[in-house]
């Protein structure tokens, strides 16, 4: 049952379908904006919890949506004061002003009509983005954040241009809600690392865009499984393997984590940083407890072949803010019967990385990004 959203408006009782990726309920005050209001009321009313449905020019609610994030931008800034006493404190703080801020933001609404239409002046033609995003329209009304549904037009940009990666030869498109390949140093160790001997057969746990299989494929490896979750993934991954005209080496599976059998290689670029995710897009990120990461660790041994390696691509920012330690994940890997093989580093390169004014640029500064390779310990201790 979808969620569904109230409000009056010139007297009368309206209802529409509520939608939101975050999960966010539906605002309960609902006020009635358009261009007569200024930015100074509109902040205003959505600090006071007031969500605004925007009647007014799609252009000019653009523009308030623009100048409402930079107020945020400096109304959620750190301040001067006592610093927390550990990154952890720091990750903390800054994920709950990030989540203040998405709240705030999220309170200006517009309205879709059933044809995936925007009833407002010299609005763009969003219907080819939320088709992308929602699937076929059904008729009925909805409302959504302006916020996110410029999300959705983003995804759209984004999915028609695509990403390049060298390493696949082409270019990878991403859909909306999964996660785009943009930090590029995880594809080169995946397409540098030396493939175990005789690698005909590879696992990619938990594929997403469908990147890793991609480059496996165009490295020689005759039979790629990838496996994910997630319709959008799956359907994302079955799009860009076919676009690349890799469907004769690449299967898309869903599955959580593993296919059945065993290969001389399994794969797997787990979220980075246990903490809960806000929205589809970052499950990719976050990864509570650590779920996934632990359950490829347990899970490895029992589908590699005799001899294969298990690739596990993962950051040490969690480590650096404190949200796991080095030794919980060396005690994950002796607890699953694995040992490590090597481990092949590299240093992100992304602008956040050395940007001095972000929250979380110590530990982004420190950040190392690393292909541990993995093998199962046999039955005999050899």
């Amino acid at each position: 049952m979808n969620p569904v959203i109230e409000w009056t408006e010139g007297g009368v009782r309206h209802a529409a379908r509520w939608r939101s990726e975050a999960g966010l309920p539906p605002p309960v005050a609902v006020d009635i904006a358009d261009d007569r209001i200024s930015a100074d009321a509109a902040w205003r009313a959505l600090e006071a919890g007031t969500a605004l449905l925007w009647r007014g020019d799609w252009v000019n609610a653009r523009h308030l949506m623009q100048v409402l994030t930079r107020r945020a931008d400096r109304r959620f800034a750190v301040r001067s004061g006592k610093a927390p006493a550990t990154a952890a404190e720091v990750f903390a703080r800054h994920r709950e002003r990030q989540g203040r801020r998405a709240m705030l933001l999220a309170r200006l609404l517009v309205q879709v009509a059933g044809d995936y239409t925007v009833p407002l002046r010299r609005a763009q033609d969003v219907r080819p983005a939320c088709l992308e995003a929602w699937g076929l329209a059904d008729g009925a009304e909805s409302v959504v954040a302006l916020r996110e549904l410029l999300a959705v037009i983003s995804a759209h940009e984004w999915r028609k241009k695509g990403v390049p990666v060298p390493a696949v030869q082409g270019r990878i498109h991403p859909h909306y809600g999964v996660f785009s390949p943009v930090r590029g140093e995880y594809v080169e160790l995946v397409a540098n690392s030396p493939l175990p001997q005789g690698c005909d057969l590879a696992f990619d746990i938990g594929t997403g865009s469908g990147i890793l299989a991609a480059v496996l494929a165009r490295r020689g490896v005759a039979r790629v499984v990838a496996t994910d979750m997630a319709p959008r993934a799956l359907a994302c991954a079955s799009e860009n393997i076919a676009n690349l005209g890799l469907t004769a080496s690449v299967e898309i599976v869903a599955a959580d984590l593993f296919p059945p059998g065993r290969a001389p290689l399994v794969v797997c670029n787990p979220p980075w940083l246990p903490a809960q995710p806000t929205s589809p897009v970052e499950a990719a990120v976050y990864d509570p407890g650590s779920r996934m990461l632990r359950g490829f660790l347990a899970g490895l041994a029992a589908h590699l072949a005799p001899g294969g390696e298990g690739w596990l691509i993962l950051s040490d920012i969690a480590e650096h803010l404190g949200l796991r330690s080095r030794a919980e994940l060396e005690g994950w890997i002796a607890a699953a019967s694995l040992h490590v093989l090597g481990r092949h580093d590299t240093r992100p390169q992304h602008p956040k990385a050395r940007d001095a004014g972000d929250p979380l640029h110590a530990a982004r500064a420190a950040e190392v990004t690393s292909l541990w390779r993995l093998g199962a310990i046999s039955r005999t201790g050899e």
